[in-house]
């Protein structure tokens, strides 16, 4: 579960992303692992190791910060609060999932016979993890606005299509909402210690934040929770449904490897923004911290020193020993997705129901390896439709 914001601020434009994807993935060469890109604008890390130094800043070399705690004003703290929030966060998406498992079945199953992607994926997330965001007994006009944020700013090109103005006054409107509650809770919190746990990710926010924290910075938190959910996640499932349909020879591969194979070929975060500590010198290339480094998971997933036929779809390489040193879809280090975990194993079982109990097409018939994602903070698939059909095995079930 990794925030859209790891690749930057959400007020950059997708072709600006876009634009850096390009950039950098021509300037590649699968050698130096480590350049700076005069067109991007920073220092370019795609080598494995640099890359784990770097996110994992054992020995100090960049300014500590965190991928998804970060707000308009800097990134949210102290550093124990943001532990406490993922700890909590974790647990209560853990017993929801574990509680509503046999729901899956039925929220697969309205994806047929056809549906809209990458839009079904972050639908389907939202519906199944609806009761994390927001408790039931939340006030109805709540659940709208959280609705409405992934319709009009979650969703692959959500925010071109309205208007600079739109987007402005619904921003105003969702966030003055949201820290409306906030307030009331921080006023009357829910007990650390309560036997049922936090009703929802807004009361383990305002846990871990406390009463004193700015209620607009715990709402800036709420959100980066909401679009790792709807969001990543869902784009996640969206790579995978679009990678099995258009690979119908490996959709009998193990749900596991099939997720695994699916982040290492698209990870939604894409690249990571450090910046050096000091003067260094990093994979040969001399940084300072006037520069930008940028940490882009999507090389390193790709680099050919690495990894066998790294720009192909291959599930069966997870069968044995791969190069963990360069398979970073979650980060790296102290600041790893706190979500990871329950991620995967929401992706494996929502992967091992399509692939065991429906056929999966798509059109337009997309080459399998020449797809190219719609590229913003997060790396969201194509826009394509997806045709679910039983087969013949399946035909008596449910």
């Amino acid at each position: 579960m990794t925030s859209s914001s790891s690749a930057g601020p959400r007020s950059g434009g997708a072709a600006r992303h876009g634009d850096a994807l390009a950039l950098l993935t021509a300037e590649f060469d699968g050698g130096s692992g480590v350049w700076r890109s005069a067109r991007a604008g920073g220092v370019c890390v795609a080598d494995p190791e640099a890359a784990r130094a770097v996110l994992g800043n054992r020995h100090g070399v960049v300014a500590d910060t965190s991928d998804f705690y970060h707000h308009r004003d800097g990134v949210f703290g102290p550093r124990s609060a943001q532990v406490a929030i993922g700890r909590a966060a974790r647990l209560l998406i853990q017993r929801h999932l574990r509680e509503h498992h046999a729901d899956l079945p039925r929220l697969v199953a309205e994806l047929a016979p056809r549906s809209e992607w990458p839009d079904a994926g972050n639908l389907l997330v939202l519906r199944h993890l609806r009761d994390v965001l927001l408790h039931p007994a939340a006030p109805p006009h709540l659940h709208a606005t959280v609705e409405a944020i992934v319709s009009r700013a979650v969703r692959a090109g959500a925010r071109e299509r309205h208007s600079a103005p739109s987007r402005l006054l619904f921003r105003r409107r969702a966030l003055a909402a949201l820290e409306t509650e906030t307030r009331a809770r921080q006023r009357a919190p829910r007990p650390p210690d309560h036997p049922a746990g936090p009703r929802d990710l807004l009361d383990v926010v305002v846990g871990g934040g406390g009463p004193a924290a700015d209620p607009r910075e715990l709402v800036e938190v709420y959100l980066s929770f909401l679009f790792a959910t709807a969001g990543s996640v869902g784009f996640a499932l969206g790579w995978a449904v679009h990678l099995v349909a258009t690979h119908p020879g490996r959709a009998a591969a193990p749900p596991a490897w099939i997720v695994r194979e699916t982040l290492r070929l698209w990870p939604v975060a894409w690249l990571f923004a450090r910046t050096p500590s000091r003067a260094q010198e990093l994979g040969g290339v001399r940084v300072t911290p006037r520069d930008r480094l940028m940490v882009c998971s999507y090389l390193v997933h790709r680099h050919p020193g690495h990894w066998e036929r790294p720009a192909e779809f291959v599930p069966e390489r997870w069968a044995g020993t791969v190069p963990d040193a360069a398979y970073l879809p979650f980060g790296h280090g102290p600041h790893t997705c706190a979500g990871a975990t329950v991620t995967v194993r929401l992706l494996e079982d929502l992967v091992g129901l399509l692939t065991r109990d429906w056929r999966v097409s798509v059109t337009p018939p997309v080459p399998p390896d020449g797809a190219w994602p719609q590229v913003g903070p997060a790396l969201a698939p194509p826009r394509f439709t997806a045709t679910l059909s039983r087969p013949d095995s399946c035909a008596g079930r449910r």
